[in-house]
């Protein structure tokens, strides 16, 4: 008999619902049974802010360890939560198909960002969101907020925050777009890089499991988009939680598919901002990226993310 293949995810209810859906496209595509293994990282355990308990990867390590352990066969991660430096031991073995990944506005009374009165308190836990925020002039009070969709979500019922800024591909998995009172447009706030995307790693020595899942799950242009929003970060050194957002589309031009690409880095509130965009072809989407990368690092955004880093 063979053995199920074991997918490690954190606890919490996005990442089992994630989890599962790659758990059931595996079953479908492969005939085999398909477990799911619950796995307890740092980030989740914590309630301080991301950059004060290791930003990048604070949600990556633990399932990393449980691949490595040998107790898991799988993992699967929100996109944006990798490090862009590669592990050696494990394989990007697959990218599905992305969601939306536009940010997008849970507020009070239904209104939208520019209902908001001045003053109104607005909570995310991104340094990213909370930039772009500023940089919109609306006269918000961004405050700082940790917790799971359901969390954030009732700080908002409850009267604790006018309004909170979340990913819509969470509650799009979730089934609570119903509660979103603006999806907001990427000219406005750009995502983080990998937004809206499932990376599925397993061990790099799995190379079986590895062809595997690459068949059933890979989705070739978001696994183009997401290299080229990566290669951004990477070449600029800014971890997951660095004010600094991008987004990539491959979209069909008169002579074949083109890359399309935007980022920005900003400063802690919103008052400088270095925004670049470029197109390329999607083989080359990394190099696209850093050359993107170097012009930002021209027009000085280094300083930018140096000044969060301090």
């Amino acid at each position: 008999m063979t053995a199920p293949i074991r997918v490690g995810t954190r606890a919490s209810l996005l990442a089992r619902t994630q989890s599962e859906h790659v758990a059931a496209a595996l079953r479908a595509a492969l005939g085999r049974e398909v477990v799911l293994v619950e796995v307890t990282t740092e980030g989740d355990v914590s309630r301080a802010p991301l950059a004060r308990i290791g930003g990048t990867g604070v949600f990556v390590g633990a399932l990393r360890r449980a691949l490595d352990a040998g107790e898991v066969d799988v993992a699967v991660h929100s996109l944006k939560d990798l490090p862009t430096t590669p592990d050696p031991d494990i394989a990007l073995a697959a990218v599905p198909v992305r969601e939306d990944p536009r940010d997008v506005l849970v507020a009070r009374d239904g209104l939208s960002l520019g209902e908001l009165p001045a003053g109104a308190r607005v909570g995310t836990g991104s340094p990213r969101r909370a930039a772009q925020l500023g940089a919109l002039g609306l006269g918000l009070d961004v405050v700082a907020i940790r917790g799971n969709v359901d969390t954030r979500i009732r700080k908002v019922a409850e009267g604790g925050v006018d309004a909170v800024v979340l990913a819509r591909a969470g509650l799009a998995r979730l089934g609570r777009l119903g509660e979103v009172t603006e999806v907001i447009d990427p000219l406005q706030m750009l995502p983080a890089p990998g937004q809206g995307a499932l990376a599925v790693e397993c061990r790099a020595g799995d190379t079986e499991l590895a062809a595997s899942l690459r068949d059933a799950l890979d989705h070739p242009r978001t696994r183009t988009a997401v290299a080229a929003e990566r290669a951004v970060l990477a070449a600029l050194e800014a971890g997951c939680s660095a004010p600094v957002g991008a987004l990539a589309e491959v979209a069909e031009g008169e002579d074949g598919d083109e890359l399309w690409l935007r980022a920005v880095a900003l400063s802690a509130d919103g008052a400088v901002a270095v925004r670049r965009s470029a197109t390329g072809a999607p083989r080359a989407a990394e190099e696209l990226g850093r050359a993107l990368a170097a012009e930002m690092l021209e027009e000085g955004a280094a300083s930018l993310i140096e000044e969060q880093a301090s």
